[in-house]
C-alpha cells in the first residue's frame, strides 16, 4: 500500500523507518499537515495517517473518496479532528492508536506539577546565568496535597497512583466510573464541583467532546482555591484560554502547566523563536512566571513513538490483507 503521511517529524520517520521495515509499504512523508489546501497532495495513496493538528473536515473526507482513500490512520489516540459521519458516508475506515504510552503522558503531567511547585524552570535560568540566589524560588511540597483528577482512563489512573504514592489525596471525576479499580486503590469519585472546590491541583485526562469543551471556563474557575494549580496535558479546547489569563491575572488561581493549547496547530511542533508571534493570547500566556508550556511533548519519548509506528501500520496491515481491524474507530 501507498501512505501519505502528514505533519511528520524527523522523529516521527525514524520510528516508522524502523517499524516499516516488517511490512514495506511505500511511505511519503510530508511535513505540513492535512487540509483542505492540501488534500490534492493525497492523491494516488491508499491511505493517509495523520496527527492531532491535522484538519480532516467533511471537504477533506469528499475529497479523499475521490482520491479512492481507503483508510484514514491516525497516529493518536484522540479522533476529534475527524469528521467520522462524513468518513461513514464515503466509506473511508478510521483507525487510532488508542493506547501507545500512557506512561509517557502521565510521567509528563507529574514533571509539570513537580516543575510549577517547586519553580524549576525559574531556578534552571538563573543558574544558567550564574546567579545562584534562592529568593523568590520558595516552592510547596506535594506531600499532602489534594488532587483532583478529570478523566479516569488508563492515564488518569496512572497519574493517580504516582501521586497517590507521594503522599496526595486524590479525588476522582469521570462520567465513566470504574468503581472495582478505584476501590482497590482507597479512592473516591466526586462530584465535580465538590472536586473543583477541595482540590489543591487540578489535572485533565478527558478526551474532547462537545460536552467537555470548555470544562474549564471563568464560572469554573472561580470554585477554584486561590492557591490551586491546572495542569492540561490532554486537550487544549477543554480550557477556556481567555478566562485562565483573566483568572491568572486576577490571582484567582496559582498557576498553570500546559502541553497542550486551544489554539495550538498554528504554533506547536514548529520553531518560532525568530519570529513574532500572531497570536496574541499565547503571547500573553507566556508572559506569566506562574504557567509553563510545553508543546504538546507529553507523548514524545523513544517508547511512545515505537508503539506508535507498530500500531499504526499493524492497522493498516490489517485493512490491505483484510484481517479484522483491532483498533477501528469507524468501519467502511
Amino acid at each position: 500500500m501507498k501512505i501519505a503521511f502528514y505533519d511528520t517529524h524527523k522523529y516521527d520517520r525514524k520510528a516508522f523507518d524502523e517499524i516499516n521495515k516488517k511490512y514495506n509499504f511505500e511511505i511519503t512523508y510530508f511535513d505540513f499537515m492535512l487540509n483542505e489546501n492540501t488534500c490534492l497532495t493525497a492523491k494516488g495513496f491508499d491511505a493517509v495517517c495523520v496527527f492531532v493538528n491535522d484538519v480532516v473536515n467533511k471537504t477533506v473526507i469528499e475529497k479523499l473518496k475521490e482520491y479512492n482513500i481507503q483508510m484514514i490512520a491516525l497516529r493518536c489516540a484522540g479522533f476529534n479532528n475527524i469528521d467520522l459521519d462524513s468518513a461513514n458516508r464515503n466509506g473511508i475506515t478510521v483507525v487510532r492508536v488508542p493506547s501507545y504510552s500512557p506512561h509517557a503522558i502521565a510521567e509528563h503531567t507529574i514533571g509539570l506539577i513537580l516543575s510549577l511547585l517547586r519553580k524549576l524552570p525559574q531556578a534552571y535560568v538563573r543558574t544558567r546565568g550564574a546567579n545562584f540566589s534562592l529568593e523568590g524560588l520558595v516552592g510547596q511540597e506535594l506531600y499532602n496535597k489534594t488532587v483532583g483528577i478529570i478523566g479516569i482512563g488508563k492515564i488518569g489512573k496512572l497519574v493517580a497512583e504516582i501521586l497517590s504514592s507521594f503522599g496526595c489525596k486524590i479525588m476522582l471525576y469521570d462520567i465513566y466510573q470504574d468503581y472495582k479499580w478505584a476501590e482497590s486503590n482507597n479512592f473516591m469519585y466526586y462530584p465535580l464541583p465538590e472536586l473543583l472546590q477541595s482540590s489543591d491541583i487540578i489535572t485533565l485526562h478527558c478526551p474532547l467532546t462537545e460536552s467537555t469543551k470548555h470544562l474549564i471556563n471563568f464560572g469554573s474557575i472561580n470554585l477554584l482555591k486561590r492557591n490551586c494549580i491546572l495542569i492540561n496535558t490532554s486537550r487544549g479546547a477543554l480550557i477556556e484560554t481567555t478566562s485562565l489569563i483573566k483568572a491568572l491575572k486576577l490571582k484567582k488561581i496559582a498557576g498553570a502547566a500546559l502541553d497542550v493549547y486551544e489554539e495550538e496547530s498554528a504554533f506547536f511542533f514548529t520553531d518560532w523563536s525568530d519570529e513574532i508571534l500572531n497570536d496574541d493570547t499565547l503571547a500573553r500566556l507566556l508572559t506569566f512566571p506562574n504557567v509553563i508550556i510545553t508543546s504538546h511533548q507529553g507523548f514524545l519519548t523513544e517508547e511512545a513513538l515505537q508503539e506508535i509506528a507498530r500500531t499504526t501500520l499493524k492497522n493498516i496491515s490489517e485493512l490491505e490483507n483484510g484481517d479484522t481491524i483491532s483498533n477501528i474507530v469507524l468501519t467502511a
